[in-house]
């Protein structure tokens, strides 16, 4: 398989990476998340496992895998969840095995979690780059919280108290964007999935092994003696 973004010889130079995006309860995530997977070939999505219920339009086995409360509790006894944390009173996890399995088929993965599951990335995950989504207001979040008309009024307050714990941990993310148009927005996070990519820190080899040999640099005694004498 060609890897995504290859180098000038059509080779990855870098190592594949696990990305992670957080954000407060509305500030539009998932669509985010869906319109990078489009664009970009090279991510691979990490399918959450969930004990909520779907919701309206979800597509089990697409957007989340779901299960009961049971086999949550057998699954993190098999040590099968990389990262998990309850939010908003139902818990969500990150597979291990196939988060694993993307990364050596030669893919960056994208994994939509919560701060909480952010920071457990990043210690099994050094390498990890985490990207926070902000709102562009705390008016504009609030309006988009009761847009979605699945809350009562009580329930949007609290998940804004909620979202104001949440943005408290944005400095210890690499990125923050703000997310005041998804198309900008999604600009944004697939510019930096493209920096991300070039780092050096990231590199597979030593630059020599990756260019094979460097050419032979003349003596400075030969130099320049062209014609002379």
């Amino acid at each position: 398989m060609t890897p995504a973004h290859p180098g000038a010889a059509g080779r990855r130079l870098t190592r594949n990476i696990p990305f992670v995006v957080s954000g407060p309860s509305g500030v539009g995530k998932t669509s985010l998340v869906e319109r990078v997977l489009r664009a970009d070939p090279g991510v691979r999505l990490s399918l959450s496992v969930t004990t909520r219920p779907p919701r309206a339009g979800e597509r089990p086995g697409e957007d989340y895998t779901f299960v009961g409360g049971d086999e949550f509790d057998r699954r993190i006894a098999a040590g099968a969840f990389l990262e998990w944390a309850e939010v908003h009173g139902q818990r969500y996890g990150t597979p291990r095995a196939a988060l694993e399995q993307h990364l050596a088929a030669g893919f960056d993965v994208l994994m939509e979690i919560d701060v909480q599951g952010a920071m457990q990335v990043q210690k099994a995950f050094p390498d990890a780059c985490l990207i926070f989504i902000l709102p562009p207001s705390w008016a504009a979040l609030a309006e988009r919280l009761r847009a979605r008309g699945r809350d009562g009024e009580e329930e949007v307050q609290r998940r804004l108290a909620i979202a104001a714990r949440e943005i408290e941990a944005a400095p210890r993310y690499d990125y923050a964007v703000m997310n005041a148009d998804l198309e900008s927005a999604t600009t944004d996070i697939l510019q930096i999935f493209a920096a991300e990519r070039r780092r050096t820190r990231r590199l597979t080899a030593p630059l020599g092994e990756l260019l094979g040999p460097a050419p032979r640099v003349p003596s400075k005694s030969g130099a320049g003696r062209t014609g002379e004498g």
